[in-house]
């Protein structure tokens, strides 16, 4: 089993305001992560503006992040092409990245038995463990659990990052899936779920935020206080739900620099946060009793 923990934090890309990155901001904002209860990060994910960061600021980053804490790194390096994606795990395995995040292509929508090959391909193209990454509303395709199932046989293919919605499919791969591969949930929305029906973490937004709430959510339902579980996922329903409220990473960045931890603009086609949003967010946030920096 890989050593990279159950709450796995998507990290967000610090940015000036001329767009430019903020690399010193970057690994501040890995420290705090890790210090919040993050076991792990996920940079260059779609939360980091994946499309809109170009390789060489991809590189850049993970070697600022990798150098700035000591929790895993996992890249996220996937395409909507197989070759590109393959290109990206050898430019990317030479930082020295401790797993890669491939998602589901995109756009091109390849039925199941291109799925399994594309994924095929990458896994032996490097000896680095792979967290597949299924993402329907954002790739247009639905890899479906007899898929991931089917790919959890090839050994260097150890997790999936399951952000579809759909908690039977889920629950489907934890149940047929080879021993000792991870299932981690992509919507914070699921996570006491994923662990009713054994998922072992998640891979997180909302952990920008409230990790050690979540932390403290996962804590008591695995030692068998399912009743406070349950308080704590109820209290953060209405956070979740702000943080997705128009095209992430648009809230939680807003919600970062609300607590005075600056992570500047989101890069077009993604805008600033409209006055509706921010409100949205300072009422959940203070319900939480988060402490709001005066904007």
């Amino acid at each position: 089993m890989n050593n990279w923990g159950r709450i796995i934090t998507a990290m967000v890309t610090p940015m000036h305001e001329d767009g430019a990155i903020n690399y010193d901001k970057a690994a501040e904002l890995a420290k705090h992560l890790v210090a919040q209860g993050s076991t792990a990060l996920v940079i260059n994910g779609t939360t980091g503006e994946s499309p809109t960061v170009t390789s060489e600021e991809k590189l850049k980053l993970l070697s600022c992040v990798k150098n700035a804490v000591s929790v895993p790194i996992i890249a996220g390096v996937g395409t909507n092409s197989t070759a590109a994606t393959i290109e990206n795990v050898m430019q990317t395995e030479r930082i020295g990245v401790d797993g890669f995040l491939v998602v589901v292509p995109y756009y091109n929508k390849p039925n199941q038995e291109s799925l399994y090959a594309h994924f095929l391909a990458i896994a032996q193209a490097t000896k680095v463990p792979i967290i597949l990454y299924n993402v329907p509303g954002r790739t247009g395709v639905n890899m479906i659990a007899d898929t991931s199932v089917a790919l959890s046989k090839i050994p260097n293919i150890v997790a999936l990052k399951e952000a579809s919605g759909n908690l039977t499919q889920l629950a489907t791969v934890v149940r047929d899936a080879e021993e000792g591969f991870l299932v981690y949930t992509g919507e914070d929305s699921q996570i006491l779920p994923t662990l009713a029906v054994g998922g072992y973490g998640v891979i997180s937004v909302a952990s920008h935020i409230v990790c050690r709430e979540i932390k403290e959510m996962m804590d008591s339902y695995l030692n068998g206080n399912v009743k406070e579980a349950t308080n704590i996922h109820l209290k953060l329903i209405d956070i979740y739900e702000k943080l997705f409220m128009t095209a992430s990473p648009i809230p939680v960045k807003a919600a970062l620099n609300l607590l005075g931890t600056d992570v500047g603009i989101t890069r077009l086609p993604l805008t600033e946060p409209s006055d509706a949003v921010i409100s949205a967010l300072k009422d959940a946030m203070s319900k939480l009793g988060l402490p709001l920096e005066v904007r």
